[in-house]
């Protein structure tokens, strides 16, 4: 086979040239763990509720954990939310108020650690993210803190000052980086509505919605982080996402076994 000579014009382009970027494009990119589901429990609406919402979830990922593989992402919660408050009414910025939130969702992936700890659970920090491999080859339950290490380098969001790539964005870029099987967010309402069904019992259940027509509707409030929708059509490998109730025992399992349950929201423009 004749050698390759790999182009070596890039160094001496700009990077913000549009057709630089173009040339950039690959059709195909490498997926690390293409067999992995990432998993992102919900600061609060699991954690927050203690053992009664947290030790059956936890048996549930247990019993599938010889049929499945999985990542574990987890949020803050109230305590974020708290912090957050704090952080304002002190007038900081956004980079730092990103700082506090990272802290309470390290908490957090602590806890599920030694929770998990006998079944293989292994809290990955982001000097570690390259292990994650590593560590499923090894039979371990990979458990990490869902805030994107962004954190003071945060950008300013375009209204107020709570940070836009909070945990389920990060949990949302851990499995597009590692190019995983699905990303599924479990959290203690059956999916998507129109609205807080919290607040409004008058809602409509989405079972499926394209990420485009999502960001066309504008809903006063989401269950998921608006940035996450916007990030979906431009993603190469998490080209859907999944959202379920993790209070109800057997949803995660009927999700990992690739069932529709809860609401998928997918790129219009690719499969779903």
């Amino acid at each position: 086979m004749e050698p390759r000579l790999i182009d070596s014009s890039l160094p001496s382009q700009s990077l913000t040239d549009r057709e630089v970027i173009q040339f950039s494009h690959a059709d195909r990119e490498v997926r690390m763990v293409p067999d992995a589901n990432v998993l992102k429990l919900g600061g609060q609406s699991i954690m927050d509720r203690g053992r009664a919402a947290v030790y059956p979830l936890l048996e549930e990922i247990v019993r599938n954990k010889p049929r499945h593989r999985m990542i574990l992402g987890v949020g803050g919660g109230t305590r974020s939310r708290h912090a957050y408050q704090i952080a304002m009414d002190l007038d900081m910025p956004t980079g730092l108020i990103a700082k506090m939130g990272a802290a309470v969702s390290r908490q957090n992936a602590r806890m599920l650690h030694m929770l998990l700890a006998k079944h293989g659970g292994v809290h990955v920090v982001e000097e570690q993210f390259e292990l994650i491999p590593l560590f499923m080859a090894a039979g371990c339950l990979p458990i990490l803190h869902g805030m994107p290490p962004y954190e003071y380098w945060e950008r300013p969001p375009m209204g107020g000052r709570i940070p836009d790539h909070r945990t389920d964005v990060g949990v949302f870029l851990v499995g597009e980086a590692l190019g995983a099987r699905s990303v599924i967010f479990i959290k203690d309402e059956d999916g998507l509505y129109t609205a807080d069904p919290k607040k409004n019992p008058r809602v409509e259940f989405i079972p499926k919605i394209s990420a485009q027509e999502l960001m066309r509707l504008d809903f006063h409030d989401l269950a998921i982080e608006r940035r996450v929708v916007e990030l979906i059509p431009a993603a190469r490998h998490i080209r859907q996402i999944q959202i379920i109730n993790g209070l109800k025992p057997g949803t995660l399992t009927r999700a990992l076994d690739g069932e529709h349950v809860g609401t998928i929201i997918h790129d219009e423009n690719g499969q779903a």
